[in-house]
């Protein structure tokens, strides 16, 4: 049975989330490597998703990883984020031909066994789980005019300003961030509190006139 943990898991690259998917019903997101460096939406997203959800992260014991965990830390309050640490091992992932520079195993060669009791203290009970929420599908998005309009790029500034996300983020990392924060439920409850703020303001300017 897969761990159900409910804070965001973040690591390297794409083989450690294929291991931790899993053994894991969580969310898990990577790095790219050093790509989390220069990719400003990824950050944006970390920060909220730290703030709402609380972050994991989980790199491989190398230099390499000790590098971005620094630069998680720089970017995030250190009380939003849970560092794991993965042993020291000698050896090399089964579908690689040569082992790392270092020659230690990374987050995808390690034991199943040992993920499981590094993330087991943060597991979440049957008693206090909470059910999935449905997502907002790409099609919802273009009705509501959030892409394929002319003017979609100002209204998905709006709702990312509303969602205290940055204005900037393209149409998919946006509708990816709402997925993740709350989906279905979340974007309908901002859509109904800026629909009836644009009501209050219509209404405060006609009464003036």
């Amino acid at each position: 049975m897969k761990l159900k943990i409910n804070r965001v898991v973040l690591v390297e690259g794409k083989y450690d989330k294929i291991k931790l998917d899993s053994l894991l019903d969580a969310t898990v997101l990577t790095t790219h490597g050093f790509g989390i460096f220069k990719e400003a939406e990824k950050k944006a997203l970390l920060r909220r998703l730290a703030k709402e959800r609380g972050l994991i992260v989980v790199t491989d014991s190398d230099g390499a990883g000790r590098v971005i965990r620094g630069h998680i830390a720089s970017i995030l309050p250190k009380e939003q984020v849970i560092h794991l640490y993965i042993p020291k091992i000698k050896g090399k992932e089964a579908r690689k031909t040569e082992a790392s520079k270092e020659g230690t195993l990374g987050v995808e060669g390690m034991e199943a066994d040992l993920l499981r009791s590094l993330f087991a203290p943060y597991a979440v009970d049957a008693d206090t789980d909470v059910a999935p929420t449905e997502p907002v599908s790409k099609f919802r998005f273009y009705e509501d005019g959030f892409t394929g309009a002319p003017d979609s790029t100002k209204s998905r500034a709006k709702l990312a300003k509303e969602l205290d996300l940055p204005d900037d983020l393209t149409a998919n990392a946006l509708l990816e961030a709402i997925n993740l924060l709350g989906g279905l439920p979340l974007y309908e409850s901002t859509l109904a509190r800026m629909d009836a703020r644009s009501e209050e303001s219509f209404k405060s300017s006609t009464d003036k006139t």
